[in-house]
């Protein structure tokens, strides 16, 4: 097991939120050559309070993953997520840490965490931390889409979210959060409480959207590494689609079947599957009765959370757009 010395550890956590273009992030900061990423993109190791344990047998299946194998190898074919509880292994990640300037991981847990801030502020408290925050409303909306392409849904958006919201018990990994997630509020006051001003960076999605490339020079800077290295901003990743039809739906929820596939496909074979069953066209619309709803329930936390960051939000809970 190769040592792994303190200067080999990260120096900077992207928190979150889920659903807020971090997969794009985590990509576009491993193109930079001065930065290092676990290879493992969402760890979870500083979510404490998070039992994966209690995970949903199919999260169970996706996250509660055997690392030994993994870890003994170069970790070039990186893995989405796990959930890394030993330190030991934690610290493996990092193991091919070669004189980069930034050292991080990416984990959207971390900002929902009540745990987690205070976590990574007791272990690193010279560490960086970046927040990019989604629209409450249009980032629901989007982990539906997830959970309708992976097959945690089959229900229409607003069934679901009723549904959810009746859930009981909830949690990470236990249910689906729509709502929990989008409470920005309290979430982004932990890290302000603990970490300085200095260490710490909040950005809008919406401003992601609009232009990535401003967005992460910025970051870069933020990171003290180069900002103007060459980075493809055009590529995007992890977008959203959808079964093409009911009857793929019901087997895309049949989650040991689409394990044992992946698992003995070739990648060019699972990409034409992809492309096969599933489709980025005529994706489900929010709807106006929906985004009324969802702006309800989350005007008073964005309003918090426009004070807090200094930001005006309001246009997040507008209905009339």
């Amino acid at each position: 097991m190769t040592e792994i010395k303190k200067e080999m550890l990260p120096n900077f956590f992207v928190v979150g939120a889920a659903k807020s273009g971090t997969t794009s992030l985590y990509e576009y900061m491993k193109m930079h050559p001065q930065i290092y990423m676990a290879p493992i993109k969402e760890t979870h190791h500083f979510s404490t309070d998070i039992d994966n344990s209690k995970f949903r047998p199919n999260y169970a299946r996706s996250l509660n993953k055997d690392l030994s194998v993994f870890l003994d190898t170069d970790m070039s074919k990186g893995i989405f997520h796990a959930f890394v509880k030993e330190r030991t292994q934690y610290e493996q990640l990092f193991k091919n840490v070669n004189g980069e300037k930034a050292i991080g991981e990416i984990t959207n847990s971390y900002l929902y965490s009540s745990e987690a801030a205070r976590n990574i502020f007791n272990e690193f408290p010279n560490a960086k931390v970046i927040m990019m925050l989604r629209n409450p409303v249009e980032r629901a909306f989007s982990h539906y889409l997830m959970d309708l392409r992976i097959g945690y849904e089959r229900d229409d958006f607003m069934t679901a979210l009723k549904k959810d919201i009746a859930r009981s018990p909830k949690g990470w990994g236990i249910s689906n959060l729509y709502i929990e997630i989008g409470m920005y509020y309290e979430q982004v006051k932990r890290f302000i409480d603990i970490f300085p001003e200095r260490q710490r960076r909040i950005y809008l999605f919406d401003d992601f959207k609009k232009d990535a490339g401003a967005v992460v020079k910025d970051m870069f800077g933020f990171l003290n590494v180069n900002p103007d290295v060459e980075i493809d901003y055009s590529q995007k990743f992890n977008p959203s689609f959808v079964p093409k039809n009911k009857v793929i739906g019901t087997l895309n929820s049949q989650k040991r079947i689409k394990d044992w596939l992946k698992g003995v496909l070739p990648k060019s074979i699972k990409s034409k599957f992809k492309k096969t069953l599933y489709t980025n066209k005529n994706l489900p619309k929010l709807k106006e009765e929906e985004r009324r709803f969802l702006a309800e329930i989350f005007k008073e936390d964005v309003m918090k959370l426009g004070k807090l960051i200094n930001r005006d939000l309001s246009v997040w809970v507008a209905v009339d757009q």
